[in-house]
């Protein structure tokens, strides 16, 4: 199967950038070119914003159960498409073609879930202080919007924002990661296909911190939601304080995986090799702190290594691959810097520790044991397949330590006690918790996090919400 074709998609046209520049996409597991992606020159993205306003006025203005109807059938389409696309996804950010088929399918879910429930804007009447007179707090789409997004979910994290906005009856202009372009590309595809109006939906490339500072300094778009990093996600949010745009953070995490001494320790371990080594660790909601009671260490950890062991890393177009490359060179870099960092400051290293071969990004599944809580893979996110185990003896230790971080995105935790189960509901410092379990997203629940970690959700009833304002009308009788 061929690579999709890398163009820009503004006001309706799939085009290239004006000025001629582009970029590499590199195969993460072959280190071979796949295409070039276009970058938007300024001239490009003034266009894209006039489109938005225009594509914004013809789009909310259209019933919402007619908007819903494109949003069907742009799934039905990305259904029917889903075999390639979810090659090409592999291809480009190096994730097994499973993965990417289950990715697409969550995708697909997403903007059936908000086609449908743009249908469910309501607002409400409020009764009023005097007879004749009727008080309506009316919900309506907020304006054109803005999205920037991460490459490590290309299909999730870009359809997140477009179908909340389109659901909400917004325009939105979006950047996807220049490492994984032909996702968010073929997304838009299946929605022009569709019959979604021209300039709803504008799809631009470029230098990150070009495209954004641009984008964000005018006044066209309302709202802007952004995936990616703390360090970038806190500058996109100064940046757009400048016009007062409305924002929606989903930034970095450092999930602690907890496991009391009264948890089924089988299920734990099956898990954290789950959980840890999906997408080869590169999730923002993956666990990375394994927090593991002294009573139950080494159970857990013999259990985890073998579960583990039955990981087969390679190239995720194979059939028989089960964990495919990082995304990049700097990825594969980054996660070995830390793994050597806490080997230095005292971690055993129980398997792994090391890059696979000599082509392509892979490396071998890792697990440290005994780690120090000062290293560095205890305080920064290693996005990456590397687990960082450490035992406690108390519940009231394991709780400080998963509350010691300024993160606050996803947390995990394993027992059977109710009681601990009420603490951890009540006392932990995490937007998303999930026990005995590491279901944390779905369509219709809120997914997001607290602190550093970011704060408004996408997804549920919230997701839609963030891309609507409230209005009040009250009017009385003449």
């Amino acid at each position: 199967m061929s690579y999709e074709t890398l163009q820009l998609l503004i006001d309706g046209k799939w085009r290239a950038g004006s000025e001629g520049v582009s970029e590499a996409v590199l195969n993460p597991a072959t280190d071979e070119e796949l295409a070039q992606v276009p970058h938007a020159s300024e001239a490009d993205l003034d266009e894209a914003l006039v489109a938005s306003l225009r594509g914004f006025e013809v789009w909310r203005k259209i019933p919402p159960a007619d908007r819903q109807k494109i949003l069907e059938k742009a799934a039905s389409l990305l259904e029917a498409r889903i075999d390639i696309i979810a090659e090409n996804l592999s291809k480009e950010m190096g994730k097994t073609v499973p993965e990417s088929h289950q990715e697409l399918s969550f995708a697909i879910s997403i903007l059936r879930w908000y086609g449908e429930e743009g249908k469910r804007a309501y607002g409400r009447e409020i009764p009023a202080r005097a007879i004749g007179v009727r008080q309506i707090a009316m919900k309506q789409p907020v304006g054109p919007c803005l999205a920037f997004v991460a490459w490590n979910f290309p299909a999730v994290n870009a359809m997140r924002k477009i179908a909340g906005a389109l659901g909400a009856g917004c325009s939105i202009i979006i950047k996807p990661s220049e490492e994984t372009p032909a996702t968010a590309i073929s997304i838009a595809r299946a929605l022009i296909d569709a019959g979604l109006p021209d300039g709803v939906l504008n799809v631009v490339f470029g230098k990150p911190a070009e495209v954004s500072e641009y984008l964000l300094a005018s006044p066209v778009a309302k709202k802007v939601s952004f995936t990616g990093s703390v360090e970038v996600g806190k500058h996109l949010q100064r940046l757009a304080a400048n016009t007062l745009k409305r924002c929606t953070m989903e930034l970095g995490g450092h999930a602690p995986f907890m496991v009391f001494d009264d948890a089924n320790i089988e299920l734990a371990a099956k898990m954290a090799v789950v959980g840890k080594f999906r997408n080869a660790g590169q999730v923002c909601v993956s666990p990375t702190r394994f927090l593991v009671q002294d009573a139950v260490f080494d159970e857990f950890n013999q259990r985890f290594l073998d579960e583990t062991a039955k990981i087969k890393v390679g190239n995720g177009l194979n059939n028989d691959s089960t964990m495919g490359a990082l995304v990049s060179a700097r990825r594969l870099e980054a996660v070995d810097a830390l793994v050597q960092d806490a080997i230095g400051a005292g971690a055993k290293l129980a398997t792994g520790g090391a890059r696979i071969g000599n082509r392509g990004n892979f490396y071998q599944p890792t697990i440290l044991t005994d780690v120090p809580k000062d290293c560095r893979i205890m305080n920064e996110e290693p996005f990456g397949p590397v687990a960082a185990v450490s035992r406690f003896v108390s519940t009231d230790e394991i709780l400080t330590e998963a509350n010691r971080l300024p993160f606050g995105l996803a947390a995990y935790a394993f027992t059977s006690n109710p009681a601990i189960t009420d603490m951890l509901a009540d006392d932990l410092q995490s937007g998303m918790l999930a026990i005995n379990s590491l279901q944390v997203a779905a369509p219709e629940t809120p997914f997001g996090g607290i602190q550093d970690s970011g704060y408004g959700s996408e997804g549920g009833i919230e997701g839609l919400d963030a891309f609507m304002q409230t209005r009040l009308v009250t009017y009385s009788r003449a």
